[in-house]
């Protein structure tokens, strides 16, 4: 009698779970079972993906371009400045207009030469220079560093985005249990894909944006530790200018 009764439970649910209308596991498929709500946290992921994808590949081209142009710069502003032409040194300096070193040395020297060339070169000049130098640096740090805030955000929060996508999606998939008669699987199928989708999207933006942030926060402080020796080299090379 029992066994009866649970072959007939078993066949009754097998029959629910087999008249259960196919859920589509397609882009486009999925893109159809979501409800409005997670549809548009699907858009606002897209945008930031698209976002951080246009920072990543700005800051790439502009750090390679100011990596390149530095290591042509450097040696020929060095043997310049030790021959003493100050003036060819500034010229060099201004060829190389995406290279963080030419733009903090371009200012150190203008500054420098706006003293004039002629009497004794005195420790306000020394020191006026010197300001240059660090206002500069701290002028190409920002231009580093630009987009990165947004990539850190983006990297930070879209995890919580799908997330909210992911609330929702089970909510809606409960829901359906509570609504519709049917109790298989396929009555909740559609809630649980949508929660997995915005989950998944969340993630497959945010995990780029943050090794991305990482990696280019990285390349910011190597380029701050050449600044910093460029200009202390710079600075030395005027007070020796100072005692001759």
């Amino acid at each position: 009698m029992i066994l009866a009764h649970i072959a007939t439970s078993s066949a009754h649910a097998l029959a629910m779970f087999q008249d259960a209308p196919a859920v589509g596991f397609s882009p486009v498929q999925l893109w159809g079972n979501m409800g409005g709500f997670a549809k548009v946290i699907v858009i606002i992921l897209f945008i930031m993906s698209i976002w951080s994808l246009a920072v990543m590949i700005d800051r790439f081209l502009y750090f390679s371009a100011a990596r390149k142009q530095s290591r042509e710069f450097a040696p020929k502003v060095a043997g310049a400045l030790k021959e003493g032409r100050l003036d060819e040194a500034i010229k060099v300096a201004d060829r190389s207009k995406k290279s963080h070193l030419a733009e903090v040395v371009t200012a150190g020297l203008t500054e420098f030469r706006s003293f004039g060339s002629g009497g004794s070169i005195t420790a306000e000049q020394v020191e006026s220079s010197q300001r240059a130098l660090e206002r500069t640096e701290a002028i190409v740090h920002a231009k580093l560093k630009k987009g990165l805030g947004g990539l850190a955000t983006i990297g930070s929060t879209a995890p919580f985005i799908g997330l909210l996508g992911t609330v929702t999606g089970i909510l809606n998939a409960f829901q359906q249990i509570a609504t519709s008669k049917a109790t298989g699987i396929g009555a909740v199928a559609g809630g649980i894909s949508e929660a997995l989708v915005t989950t998944a999207f969340g993630l497959l933006v945010a995990i780029p944006a943050v090794m991305t942030f990482n990696y280019f926060t990285n390349k910011v402080e190597a380029f701050d530790v050449e600044m910093d020796n460029s200009s202390s080299e710079l600075v030395d090379y005027f007070i020796k200018q100072s005692h001759r």
